[in-house]
């Protein structure tokens, strides 16, 4: 598994999962919109860990840059 996902990708990703566990524990979101948006947020947070992202093996994006930093 070849990373593909550079700081500033992993640092949004991991600032959108914030912000949206703090509005979920706020009580700002609840129901099926705090499932869905928590849902997507694990999945930032994982892919932001791992700093590789599946969706962007079949369009080879990549977001590490020409250094692979």
């Amino acid at each position: 598994m070849q990373k593909n996902m550079g700081m500033l990708d992993r640092t949004i990703r991991t600032l959108a999962a914030v912000v949206v566990g703090v509005l979920y524990f706020t009580g700002a979101i609840s129901g099926t919109v705090a499932l869905v948006l928590g849902a997507i947020a694990v999945v930032f947070l994982v892919t932001s860990l791992v700093s590789w992202c599946p969706l962007y093996i079949p369009f080879r994006w990549s977001t590490r840059g020409k250094g692979g930093a």
